[in-house]
């Protein structure tokens, strides 16, 4: 078998989806353009912003991919090639579209508020809080994590760190522009091949005037940075960034498909499935918890009714954005595995423990782009700053999504400092940066990250009960919600469960309490949907 049968079969299995059951979602959401969105019913110019279907899909997907489609699915190789694949077509048409655009919709139907103010609407008060301290504390954690990673590759590599700043500096250009001809579908698609263009052209640029800084420096430029992006209205930099970046990515996915059929690479590895991995476990649950973005993530839920439903011009551009972004990214996971499964087994998993996913996926995926007539070393480092620019994503938007879950917190407290973190976006994007420098500096990230990907799909399964108990007490058959939320719980809970375990039995206690706190919070969140489906199953809400 050749990698253009697997990248074949997995584009018409998704596209097929998209039009077929991502039509019966739709339909089951009862999406309707004659109400209007959050963003017309609220724009404010910084957060609610009407905005261009092309140019929330971009800023969505370039949130919600970063670095995650890439390092989990080659990870999760491990346990074989193919149960890889088939939980990320499975995972990614049943479960996360499903995810992804049941959050979009619950929160237009919900004044553009994230899930932790639907928790609170439908569940009730003492959900809410319990949830968005649990989403806060993980997205505090992945923005420590990521401004880490970010400071350490601009370090190592000083031209990527040249290109970014180029990147931002265009984007902030293009956002400026654009305005002129937001009302001139001819002018916008005319600045953005200009603007798709200088991008490409800075990732050369990039390259030949590497920026050098300390790590220490990186690290506080970058929160900076972030405070700035969650500040500024979107359409003025974290909108055209992230519509810019994600051509970047686009470019990948079609470079590496058009260099696939040129090379027409044989598979290597062989097709056993490993029940069991060496420092990863039992397969069940841990490929689940692995393959995160590209099968389903919880984050995706923070940023579906975060951001972007604050942007959608029309409930109906919830398709393409929600369901349609989704399948996007479970083909980039796809062509993920298919950088590595050109090598063997033993080759796979000795560079993979050497050099790490990212360097692999830059490496394999490098070589099949360099069969369009680039250089292998530019094709190698196009990959890898791909990659980077998208974590850079993930850092700002992590960042406007903590200080939205904080200011939804602190909106129903009274007291005069909660009044001000629930009204002033500069006063409780400090205290998340605040909180962030903290976390770096105390190096706790590095002791709770591994905890992280549980707590991921753990979030996922509450955004599915979420929507599940909205949809009921609108008297909507729920069940294809329910389905991948029952599958979510007992995948998280068992993972929970074994590294809590694991953990205890270790001595390693802090991880061990941690995990159970977490397993106790999604007990308690369920208990409490359970009560308020049965107090008010008769008096549904109204919407």
């Amino acid at each position: 078998m050749n990698l253009i049968i697997l990248l074949s079969v997995s584009a018409i299995v998704l596209l097929t989806a998209y039009f077929t059951y991502g039509k019966y979602v739709y339909k089951k959401f009862k999406l309707d353009d004659k109400r209007k969105a959050p963003s017309h019913a609220f724009e404010d110019g910084i957060d609610y912003v009407p905005s261009k279907p092309i140019v929330v899909l971009g800023h969505h997907f370039a949130s919600i991919a970063g670095a995650g489609p890439i390092v989990g699915p080659i990870i999760a190789v491990t346990f074989g090639w193919i149960p890889a694949v088939i939980w990320i077509l499975i995972g990614g048409i049943f479960f996360g579209a499903v995810h992804d655009l049941g959050s979009m919709a619950a929160s237009l139907r919900n004044q553009g508020k994230s899930i932790g103010v639907i928790i609170q609407n439908n569940i009730g008060q003492r959900g809410k809080q319990l949830f968005i301290l649990f989403s806060f504390s993980t997205l505090i954690l992945i923005i420590g994590v990521f401004a880490d990673i970010i400071a350490k590759t601009f370090v190592s590599n000083a031209g990527v760190a040249s290109a970014s700043i180029l990147f931002i500096l265009l984007a902030i250009v293009f956002g400026l522009v654009s305005k002129i001809f937001s009302n001139s579908k001819t002018g916008f698609v005319i600045i953005s091949v200009i603007g798709v263009a200088l991008m490409y052209y800075f990732v050369y640029l990039g390259m030949s005037i590497p920026f050098e800084l300390s790590y220490q420096h990186w690290v506080y430029i970058l929160l900076a940075y972030a405070f700035i992006a969650s500040v500024t209205p979107v359409s003025m930099l974290l909108q055209p960034r992230d519509y810019l970046n994600s051509f970047l990515l686009y470019g990948l996915i079609i470079s590496a498909v058009i260099g696939v059929f040129i090379a027409n690479p044989e598979i290597k590895m062989d097709t056993e499935v490993h029940l069991n991995a060496e420092n990863l476990g039992y397969l069940f649950p841990v490929l689940f918890v692995t393959i995160a973005c590209g099968a389903i993530s919880g984050f995706h839920s923070l940023v579906a009714s975060g951001t972007t439903s604050k942007q959608l011009d029309k409930e109906s551009d919830a398709k393409i954005v929600g369901f349609g972004g989704m399948l996007i990214e479970s083909f980039l996971a796809i062509i993920s595995v298919a950088a590595v499964i050109v090598l063997s087994r033993g080759e796979y998993l000795g560079r993979l423990s050497e050099e790490g996913p990212v360097p692999l996926f830059a490496s394999g995926l490098g070589n099949m782009i360099a069969t369009l007539g680039v250089s292998e070393n530019f094709a190698v480092g196009f990959v890898a700053l791909t990659v980077s620019a998208f974590a850079l994503t993930t850092l700002d938007t992590c960042t406007r999504l903590a200080r939205f879950t904080m200011q939804e917190y602190f909106e129903d407290i009274k007291h005069p400092v909660g009044k001000k973190l629930s009204t002033n976006r500069y006063l409780s994007t400090s205290v998340v940066v605040v909180l962030s420098v903290l976390l770096l500096a105390s190096g706790g990230f590095t002791t709770l990250w591994p905890i992280f990907g549980s707590a991921n799909q753990l979030l996922a399964a509450l955004a599915l009960l979420t929507i599940a108990v909205w949809l009921i007490r609108q008297k909507i058959n729920a069940s294809f919600v329910t389905i991948p939320m029952f599958f979510m719980f007992s995948v998280t809970l068992t993972s929970l469960g074994l590294f809590a375990w694991n953990n205890f039995k270790n001595e390693v206690y802090i991880l061990g309490i941690i995990a159970s706190l977490l397993f106790v919070l999604s007990i308690a969140l369920i208990i409490l949907a359970g009560k308020s489906l049965k107090k008010e199953v008769e008096s549904p809400v109204k919407v």
